[in-house]
């Protein structure tokens, strides 16, 4: 079967470009090689899709047939999430892009074939102001300076938009004056936060936010819930395509409104939220507090009654459950890139639920795992993959697992 374009909602931006005569062409950028962020851009898509439904259909072919891989209709500039790293060439002009691959190299582009069109423009328009405004950029080498990133993520479907500035220093003099102007240069940018960041690290963003505009957090929509979304939340970085992700997960578990899901690695209780309306208990679970904060906020908004999130490791909550004779009917399980816990799986085993669905990021650890679920007697019913990540070589798997019956057992016999 050929891979599949999936038709769903769009935003008025989208529809537009989809008018494009080069919708969806191996259009080519002059940076790939070096920033890495796009190695298909030289690929038409639906090769790209043909790519990527051939390698997880030979990877995954001991577990099941691979149905067709879910595309874009419109697979340009879906990142609503962009992020920018600032610094100074030799000659001392301020540039800033993407960190080359593997190094602290930036790399500047005219234009991205991922990133959202309207969030550079953003980042454009601070560069333009930081001479006005006399703001230094950081210095790895030296530890001075004050702008290290910018970070602008936009709500696909509510339109607005949060700006971060990574600074190293609390003191960011005039900015007041550097909120109007930035502000009247782009009227729907709805919220702006100082996040200060003075360690000598590789991560982004610190632990401290100042909110100098607005509320500190913008809201989007998926799948008719409302999510807020501070700076640190995760929140998929192509809205459009996750509610082709969630839709597929959700109707693979085919919920009757009898069952207790668990929704473990919740984040801010996305999954658990659209899925809240079919089934009659949500429990989540998640590591991270700032998540869990969004998480409880998110089902006071949506007025959900039935969805409880709890901080925690999800693996040791659910061993808990199974201490105190705890069910659950259906766990999804969304786990980072390198894949779940073996303590979690164990959990999943003695809570004995009759479905799981595996929304993957990392299918090399997903087949991993999909052994050792294997071996507790789950069995593989479907494997579709999601193509989240148009122009690049990654691609999410969403896999459902039944639990097999004594009678299913005694069939194989």
């Amino acid at each position: 079967m050929k891979p599949s374009i999936h038709r769903g909602p769009r935003s008025v931006q989208e529809e537009k470009s989809a008018k494009s005569p080069d919708n969806g062409q191996a259009v080519g950028c002059r940076v790939s090689g070096k920033c890495g962020g796009c190695r298909y851009s030289a690929v038409e898509y639906g090769k790209q899709l043909e790519k990527k439904q051939s390698y997880i259909r030979e990877l995954l072919k001991d577990f099941g047939e691979t149905e067709p891989i879910r595309g874009m209709e419109q697979p340009e500039h879906y990142r609503c999430k962009v992020h920018h790293v600032f610094g100074r060439t030799k000659k001392g002009e301020v540039l800033h892009g993407s960190y080359q691959a593997g190094t602290h190299r930036i790399i500047p582009s005219e234009d991205c074939l991922l990133e959202d069109q309207q969030c550079r423009e953003i980042i454009s328009s601070i560069h333009k102001l930081l001479r006005s405004f006399k703001i230094r950029i950081y210095d790895e080498d030296s530890g001075t300076g004050l702008l290290r990133h910018v970070m602008v993520r936009k709500g696909c479907f509510s339109g607005e938009f949060l700006v971060v500035l990574v600074l190293a220093d609390q003191v960011f003099p005039g900015k007041n004056n550097f909120v109007k102007a930035l502000t009247s240069l782009h009227p729907e940018i709805t919220t702006i936060v100082l996040n200060i960041n003075p360690k000598d690290t590789s991560m982004v963003l610190g632990k401290v936010n100042k909110t100098i505009y607005g509320p500190g957090f913008i809201r989007d929509s998926l799948c008719g819930r409302t999510f807020r979304i501070s700076p640190a939340s995760f929140y998929q970085v192509n809205p459009a395509q996750t509610e082709v992700l969630y839709e597929t997960a959700i109707g693979l578990a085919e919920l009757k409104g009898t069952e207790t899901v668990i929704d473990a690695y919740c984040g801010i209780g996305t999954i658990g939220l659209c899925v809240a309306s079919r089934a009659e208990k949500v429990i989540g679970i998640e590591l991270n507090a700032d998540a869990v904060k969004d998480a409880i906020l998110n089902c006071k908004e949506n007025q959900v009654n039935n969805y409880r999130v709890y901080q925690g490791d999800a693996g040791e909550f659910m061993e808990a459950m199974a201490d105190a004779g705890e069910k659950a009917d259906v766990v999804f399980m969304d786990p980072p890139r390198n894949g779940s816990t073996q303590q979690f799986m164990d959990a999943v085993d003695r809570l004995h639920p009759g479905k799981l669905v595996y929304i993957s990021c990392g299918p090399e650890a997903l087949k991993r795992d999909l052994e050792y679920l294997e071996s507790m007697d789950y069995r593989v019913k479907t494997i579709i993959p999601v193509d989240m990540f148009p122009y690049t070589e990654h691609t999410e798997v969403v896999c459902c697992l039944e639990r097999q019956t004594i009678e299913d057992r005694r069939r194989q016999l």
